[in-house]
């Protein structure tokens, strides 16, 4: 069999690796935004062991390789019952760590916030949660677009780490092909295209709502 048929009877299998690429990045995104929030929220706590966990959570996982939270993931699930759920593992160490930095990127862009904003909406009788989630939330959001966009890509790169753990993603799957072809080139150009493929409308679409807002902000 020649070369190029070999590759494209290994397409199929690429494309497997791409969807469990793109699951396993939007779930782990999804975990890392909502847990991202949570954190942020802790941080900003005037109760001394909030905040203090808030700060734990954020040095640990920046602090401990990304794989090694993996490894501790992993062999921890069987312990409430999840054996044998590689993905699920995954999606929470790569999610759960990505959730460390979005939390510090949040935190940034709001502490660069007008602090009236904060008095008026005590003023008018908003609870701490009513503020942060009406006023604070959504104006820190939006100045930290560029950098969660950032995170997300990250977030990408992020996912062949679940190979150590037998999740079939794109590049372990480009690797089974490489060690079936012997076509490594070839394959890691279409692995490549792959990961374009996923980040590159995130991208355009990041700085098309970064326009909208920064038109909206100048009206």
């Amino acid at each position: 069999m020649s070369s190029y048929a070999q590759l494209l009877n290994a397409l199929p299998d690429l494309a497997n690796g791409l969807l469990v690429t793109l699951e396993l990045t939007l779930l782990a995104a999804v975990t890392s935004f909502g847990m991202g929030h949570v954190i942020w929220w802790l941080r900003g706590r005037s109760t001394p062991m909030w905040r203090g966990l808030g700060h734990l959570y954020v040095s640990l996982m920046r602090g401990v390789p990304s794989i090694v939270q993996l490894f501790i993931v992993f062999f921890s699930l069987p312990l409430i019952g999840l054996g044998g759920k590689p993905l699920l593992a995954a999606v929470l160490a790569i999610g759960l760590n990505s959730a460390a930095y979005v939390a510090e990127i949040l935190r940034a862009n709001y502490r660069n916030l007008p602090g009236g904003q904060t008095e008026a909406s005590s003023a008018l009788g908003l609870s701490a949660f009513e503020t942060w989630w009406y006023v604070s939330a959504p104006q820190a959001l939006r100045a930290s677009l560029p950098a969660l966009v950032n995170e997300f890509t990250l977030v990408v790169k992020t996912t062949p780490l679940a190979s150590v753990v037998a999740v079939t993603e794109l590049t372990y799957a480009g690797q089974l092909v490489i060690a079936r072809t012997y076509e490594a080139t070839p394959v890691l150009a279409i692995v490549v295209a792959g990961y374009l493929l996923i980040c590159w409308p995130t991208l355009k679409l990041a700085r098309r709502l970064e326009s909208r807002f920064n038109r909206s902000r100048r009206q």
